[in-house]
């Protein structure tokens, strides 16, 4: 249940197909880059990406592979904003993100042992964000969101500044998916 609805709202930020000349992942159709599509084994033209593909393609590459169903456990917000950013920047800052906003909130390591930030959400990430809820409770996911948009933001504004084109992007990133 949780995926559908996050699927849901990522299709209404992505849409349908483009091509942006600036965009340097190419032909995309609904957010999914001819690249992904092709390495998931869709052989066909992007416009004609169907949306059940796009979904399954979604779900195997980012939902399941960032854990988020663990994570949407604990917080559907946090799930939503890591898949967003795992989706439009990479499952690796995703998951560096919030690695590395856990590391900053565990109180000097009294609450939980810092994390490497490699990216990789596994199973002692997915503890370390229980121990850092049920210390912080509702708080705790308000600040938590704060931290992936502050390092979400931050990182929008690196690739503008090192890729000019990207201008035509970060007004829209800005307003979209740092929320």
């Amino acid at each position: 249940m949780s995926f559908s609805i996050a699927f849901q709202k990522l299709i209404v930020v992505e849409r349908g197909y483009s091509n942006h000349p600036s965009d340097t992942g190419g032909k995309t159709m609904y957010g999914i880059t001819e690249a992904v599509a092709r390495a998931h084994g869709y052989g066909g033209e992007m416009r004609d990406l169907r949306l059940e593909t796009a979904r399954d393609i979604y779900r195997a590459q980012y939902w399941d592979t960032l854990r988020l169903t663990d994570i949407a456990a604990l917080s559907y917000p946090i799930a939503e904003e890591v898949f967003d950013t795992g989706v439009n920047m990479g499952i690796g800052h995703a998951g560096r993100f919030l690695q590395r906003a856990l590391n900053a909130f565990n109180r000097q390591q009294k609450d939980y042992a810092d994390l490497i930030a490699d990216g990789v959400v596994g199973p002692v990430t997915v503890w370390a964000l229980k121990a850092f809820l049920d210390r912080r409770g509702k708080d705790g996911e308000i600040v938590m969101l704060r931290a992936l948009n502050a390092q979400q933001g931050e990182r929008y504004l690196q690739i503008t500044e090192n890729r000019p084109a990207n201008e035509d992007f970060f007004y829209g990133w800005l307003l979209k998916r740092v929320t």
